[in-house]
């Protein structure tokens, strides 16, 4: 087996939105297969690393985004929304179970950083790294871990074709080096999870199966 190696000292590792409403576990929110079975896998690539950080969507429980019935789901959103793109279920609403980090994972207060995104109701980013589709208003992430003098990123979570891909790509934009963890996602669909990770292999990323790739 090829080992990718790294520098642990700077580098860290990145759970993106590994939360209980992108789950089996909240079936009526946005479920992804086996969004719970990946726990283990973070745990395990987060040990090569010297830092670790999460993000979570914090959504309000109504706002133009929310789809109010299936038909809506991934229409447009009607009216003059900038940082809105398309429909989406209530998911990860503040102070539900979906709002929570999945079983396996350790307490938010556990990690170095912990990222939330997505409370305004006229904003629906999907990447970790700002708050807008725009991308002009920064969570914090970027600085932060160029403040921690962090080069490279272990990336995984939920999911790889949304929230994921969009982390990876802002990473890259801005100079990171970004290793994808695919036994750490898992995607919505398999055509658009595929298309992620050629995307973020052309951007630079480099793509490894299991945190047993790494050295």
């Amino acid at each position: 087996m090829k080992r990718v190696a790294i520098d642990a000292d700077k580098t860290a590792s990145f759970d993106v939105d590994p939360q209980r409403g992108f789950t089996p576990l909240c079936p009526n929110e946005l479920p992804v297969q086996g969004g719970d079975e990946i726990a283990a896998e973070l745990n395990a690539q987060a040990a090569y690393a010297r830092l670790r950080l999460v993000s979570k969507d914090c959504h309000p429980a109504e706002a133009p985004w929310v789809a109010e019935d299936a038909a809506e789901i991934m229409q447009p959103v009607d009216g003059d929304y900038p940082d809105l793109d398309i429909k989406w279920p209530p998911h990860c609403v503040v102070g539900t179970e979906g709002n929570r980090l999945i079983p396996g994972l350790p307490e938010e207060s556990a990690y170095d950083l912990v990222i939330e995104k997505g409370m305004n109701p006229l904003m629906h980013p999907y990447g970790a790294c700002f708050q807008d589709l725009q991308e002009n208003h920064s969570t914090g992430a970027i600085e932060w871990l160029r403040q921690q003098g962090i080069d490279t990123l272990l990336l995984g979570g939920l999911a790889t074709d949304y929230c994921v891909k969009t982390t990876g790509l802002q990473l890259l934009k801005a100079g990171f080096r970004v290793i994808l963890n695919l036994a750490g996602c898992r995607g919505v669909a398999e055509e658009t999870s595929r298309q992620a990770v050629e995307d973020l292999k052309v951007a630079g990323a480099e793509i490894i199966f299991s945190s047993e790739e790494l050295a």
